[in-house]
Parts: C-alpha cells; sequence; structure tokens
C-alpha cells in the first residue's frame, strides 16, 4: 500500500473506513483484505469498526419534522435578509466610487487628448515668427520695384551688414 500516493497519505483506520464504505478500487480492496488476513492490528481495528457500524445500524432513525424544516427555513431565510441588507448598505459606497472612478477617468482621457492634440497641432505663429525678418524690411522691400534689382545686391553682399546684425540680435 504505501506505493501508491494517494493512499500513502491515509491511515490504517481510514483505509479500513473506505474499504467498509466501498469507496476503494477493486485492487485497492483486494489489498486491505490481505492486510486483514495477516496483520493483527488491521484485524482488530476492523473488529472495533465493524462493531461500531452495527450500534450504529440499531440506532433508531429519526425522520425530520415539520419543526426542523421550518426552522431551517427561518435561518435560511434570516442569513438571506442580512446578506441582502449587507449589499443594501454597501450600494450608495459602490455606486460613488464607481463614479469617481468614471469621472477620474474622463479627466484622464481628457489630459491625454488635449497633450496629444497640443504636440501635433502646428503652431499657427511658427510661420509668421519664419517670416519676420521680411516683415521687419518690407518697407525697404516695397521701394524697390523689380526682384532682380535685390537679388543683384545680395549677390554683391551689401545686406551682409544686415545678416551680421540680425544674428547679434539673435545672439543676445
Amino acid at each position: 500500500m504505501p506505493d501508491e500516493p494517494a493512499n500513502a497519505a491515509l491511515t490504517l483506520e481510514e483505509q479500513l473506513v473506505a474499504y467498509l464504505d466501498g469507496e476503494l478500487e477493486p485492487e485497492e480492496s483486494r489489498r486491505i483484505e490481505e492486510l486483514l488476513a495477516s496483520d493483527a492490528e488491521a484485524q482488530e481495528i476492523m473488529q472495533r469498526l465493524d462493531r461500531t457500524w452495527e450500534m450504529l445500524d440499531e440506532l433508531e432513525r429519526h425522520e425530520p419534522g415539520e419543526e426542523t424544516a421550518r426552522s431551517t427555513m427561518e435561518m435560511v431565510a434570516a442569513a438571506a435578509e442580512e446578506e441582502v441588507a449587507g449589499l443594501r448598505s454597501s450600494a450608495p459606497a459602490r455606486r460613488r466610487r464607481r463614479l469617481a472612478l468614471a469621472a477620474g477617468g474622463l479627466l484622464a482621457a481628457s489630459l491625454a487628448g488635449f497633450l496629444v492634440v497640443s504636440l501635433l497641432t502646428l503652431d499657427p505663429n511658427r510661420e509668421l515668427l519664419e517670416d519676420l525678418p521680411v516683415l521687419e524690411n518690407l518697407d525697404a522691400y516695397l521701394e524697390v520695384d523689380d526682384v532682380e534689382f535685390l537679388r543683384e545686391l545680395s549677390r554683391q553682399q551689401v545686406f551682409a551688414d544686415f545678416d551680421d546684425a540680425d544674428a547679434g540680435d539673435e545672439e543676445s
């Protein structure tokens, strides 16, 4: 019997009780019968259990009456009523918790949406800042009738002084 892990955890008495109840597999029953044929201690325990079973059979059996059924139903009803009362008393707290979680989730989603939109949206002032040097010199440009004249001045590096001045302004 020790070679089977399921039976190893059971004591001899438990195995004998399982044998009497008919809960063992045929092979296990055969092993118990072999043990009973050879082991005096097992025989003694089996006789004691057999006497106990006989005494139990001699006891008068009582059928549960109306009173037992009624009291059992009352206990079940009382337990159910307590459970319902507990659920009702915790319902407002659960509702507030769900509302708080929903509000927090909505706030987090709104914040995330705002951040995504603000990071991905182009700044309309960026183009104006890029065109600022042109706008600062717009009066001078309007005085010139021909663009070719401005290009020629640029090739002769007449505007180099303006570029150096702009670079100095940007550094400070």
